[in-house]
């Protein structure tokens, strides 16, 4: 007599069907049924590897020479 009997549930699940009504259930499960969905599409989309993103310009670069006559401030002391 600790348990709920089967009477219980079927009590509970009429005055349920009474204050929602069946057209609101089975829309709430549907509802729930769609995010399901789209949170295991999700966690699958989550485990692919992403794809590098490409720049929209090519890269530029810049080549750089040492060149000894370059105006770079020097360590040398004047005076």
């Amino acid at each position: 007599m600790g348990g709920a009997s089967i009477w219980h549930w079927i009590v509970v699940g009429l005055i349920v069907v009474l204050l929602f009504g069946r057209g609101k259930i089975s829309d709430m499960m549907g509802d729930v049924a769609k995010g399901i969905k789209a949170f295991k599409k999700g966690m699958a989309e989550d485990d692919t590897p992403a794809k590098p993103v490409e720049p929209a310009e090519p890269v530029r670069t810049i080549d750089h020479q040492a060149n000894p006559s370059s105006t770079a401030p020097t360590n040398q002391k004047v005076g």
